[in-house]
């Protein structure tokens, strides 16, 4: 191939290497082939590294645009491990957002029967508390009675007008 190129560029120098200098023809055609074998020196200089680094870039490129394109897939895998996370994370919250009504209802239910025990338990001590307190009048008023039955000494009754008496006063 180097052999083709050598000759090729011999050969206008071997056909227009004429000695004679006064053949009245202009220069154009000698320059301009001077002009060509320049220019296909400069092409088989020049061509090989220029080819070379084209390709070497154009791989360059080919290999960042792959490397992005790999990036790209890992963010898609990630982006979709994301909302896949985001979607796990709503049902997870909708399973506690429903657990805790359920425990809410649970709880107020708790309380509710807590409240009813408790207020039987009140119901219960008050009305303890109300039988022992008329228990205690009740002695009271019948003390009282009898004391004054007593110090006064001259009401005789029998058993049954006290117990009417009595009665009576308690009533």
């Amino acid at each position: 191939m180097k052999i083709k190129y050598f000759l090729l560029i011999l050969a206008p120098v071997l056909l227009l290497a004429s000695g004679g200098e006064g053949s009245g023809a202009t220069d154009i055609i000698p320059r301009t082939i001077n002009f060509l074998i320049f220019a296909a020196i400069l092409y088989y200089l020049i061509a090989e590294p220029a080819k070379q680094f084209y390709l070497g870039r154009k791989g360059d490129i080919a290999n960042r645009l792959d490397s992005i394109q790999v990036k790209l897939r890992e963010s898609h895998g990630k982006k979709e491990l994301a909302l896949s996370k985001v979607e796990e994370a709503k049902a997870t919250a909708r399973v506690l957002v429903e657990t805790a009504k359920k425990e809410a209802v649970i709880l107020s239910e708790k309380i509710a029967m807590d409240l009813h025990v408790e207020m039987e338990n009140l119901d219960k001590a008050f009305q303890d508390k109300t039988d022992i307190e008329r228990r205690k009048m009740t002695r009271a008023v019948v003390s009282e009675i009898l004391d004054e039955m007593f110090k006064e000494g001259s009401v005789s009754l029998d058993n049954d007008e006290i117990v009417k008496i009595v009665n009576k006063k308690v009533a």
